[in-house]
């Protein structure tokens, strides 16, 4: 998704969350604007709906958003560079995604977790963890994510 569409997802999904409608919850919109904000790597928005998805993924024990929760709160540890919080998030994340079987899931974090090695200078953890992500997405075909899965392995050369 190109940077305006993201615009326009998240400005769709905030004036959904201003709406009553019974097929859809907060908590669902909160797990896209998460998600979209951690694609964009926006660290403001990912402090703003990380704790309010988290919240409510909690209060209906929503294991996938539990893990999408972690996930998004690990880009934001990692984009304010508090490592140590940023692992801890991942790997709980990986834990669920994991025990829940969800490979697109378990490769998003995975790249999450290689662009923090990255970060850190680490490019032996960096090149597993986006080879992990490559495998999760070729495996499920998910050509956008391994197109960028694969630029990221190739910017660590």
């Amino acid at each position: 998704m190109a940077e305006g569409e993201f615009a326009l997802a998240t400005q769709s999904l905030e004036l959904a969350l201003t709406t009553q409608a019974e097929w859809i919850g907060d908590h669902d919109l909160y797990a896209m604007l998460a998600d979209a904000a951690a694609l964009q790597r926006d660290e403001m928005a990912l402090r703003r709906y990380a704790p309010l998805l988290e919240e409510l993924a909690l209060r209906y024990g929503h294991l996938l958003y539990q893990a999408i929760a972690h996930r998004a709160w690990g880009v934001a540890h990692r984009l304010a560079g508090e490592t140590t919080a940023a692992e801890s998030r991942l790997q709980q994340a990986l834990n669920i995604f994991h025990s829940l079987g969800t490979r697109w899931q378990l490769g998003r974090t995975h790249f999450a977790w290689g662009e923090l090695a990255a970060a850190q200078g680490d490019i032996v953890a960096a090149h597993d963890h986006f080879t992990q992500a490559q495998n999760a997405f070729a495996a499920m075909q998910a050509a956008p994510d391994l197109a960028r899965t694969h630029k990221a392995l190739a910017e660590l050369a």
